[in-house]
């Protein structure tokens, strides 16, 4: 009997140390205290944790559960009281976000982002208000935005129109003024989400040109009725975030998952794939699916899909997004 109690000890301790190991990010990133009083409650927090787990591995797992179950039940009570907010004081890049209106086919889009970018700390801000027809809704592309890691890329997504219009969309962590980016914060209720439309010379050439990251252009081959329908979404989105507060989530609600959640409600039957959550790996899943062009190799289509230097060479032209595309 006490061999067979020892693989649910081992399941025991390690849940513990889970336990503690999140709550302890929990608490870093959520406590309303300055940083020597979140660095206090940490360490007690720890403190407990080790205590707790040092009861466990000694065979007092009663005594231990006497202090863990409470000390998770408020824990998580408290981590379910942190709700998502429309009203801080937000970094000027997502101090709006894109709202919309449909009548018959003509769709009015309020706060277009229309910065002009000089520097990441110096820019003209414009918010704008356009209008499309969703008949001339010609295309859809693809962007992926690559600022450190291979496996990671920020994904956008351009409708073109047979007027030459294009809007982008991005779905956006909502930093507050001063607020840096932290893929861990991510996971922890740091950032709500915020849905952004764009042109293509503010929030393109501010990766290529400005920040420097590798983007990447991919036509996604979507059917007409497809790609009103994901416009739509999108549309859908914007409305709702900006009614109701949600928050960013580094694996389940980031850039890519909530396209991929549209696309699965007018398709359903998308396959999940760990290349969504790894969106650098994005344009290998689009391409198994036909999604993009498979007239070439996977590794030749990535080379061709580059736009850096087309962007730097269009840099603030008035067509931009014409000569993004040139060539390709």
């Amino acid at each position: 009997m006490r061999l067979l109690r020892i693989p649910g000890l081992i399941i025991l301790v390690l849940l513990t140390a889970f336990g503690f190991f999140w709550g302890g990010f929990a608490l870093w990133y959520q406590l309303p205290l300055d940083v020597p009083g979140v660095a206090g409650a940490v360490i007690v927090w720890i403190l407990i944790g080790l205590a707790v787990l040092w009861l466990e591995v000694t065979g007092r797992v009663r005594r231990a559960l006497i202090v863990l179950i409470p000390v998770m039940a408020a824990l998580l009570f408290w981590w379910s009281t942190i709700m998502p907010s429309l009203n801080r004081i937000w970094a000027d890049d997502v101090a709006q976000t894109v709202t919309g209106t449909l009548v018959g086919n003509h769709v009015t889009l309020a706060n277009v982002r229309n910065f002009e970018w000089r520097s990441q700390t110096d820019y003209t801000p414009r918010w704008e208000v356009r209008s499309y027809d969703l008949e001339n809704l010609a295309s859809v592309d693809v962007f992926l935005s690559y600022w450190s890691s291979p496996a990671i890329a920020h994904t956008l997504v351009s409708f073109g129109f047979n007027n030459g219009d294009q809007v982008v969309f991005s779905a956006e962590i909502r930093k507050k003024r001063h607020e840096q980016f932290s893929e861990i914060g991510g996971f922890f209720k740091q950032f709500e989400l915020a849905m952004i439309a764009a042109d293509e010379r503010d929030i393109i050439r501010l990766r290529t040109n400005i920040r420097k990251e590798d983007v990447y252009r991919y036509r996604v081959n979507l059917t007409p009725e497809m790609r009103q329908a994901l416009f739509l979404s999108y549309l859908d989105t914007g409305n709702r975030l900006s009614k109701q507060a949600q928050f960013y989530n580094t694996v389940t609600a980031n850039c890519t998952t909530v396209i991929f959640d549209m696309i699965r409600a007018i398709t359903p039957g998308v396959p999940l794939d760990y290349r969504v959550i790894l969106s650098g790996y994005l344009p290998g899943y689009l391409y198994d699916l036909g999604a993009i062009d498979r007239s070439k190799p996977l590794d030749a289509e990535i080379q061709a899909a580059s736009i850096n230097q087309r962007a730097m060479d269009a840099d603030k032209a008035e067509d931009f997004s014409a000569r993004i595309r040139a060539d390709n």
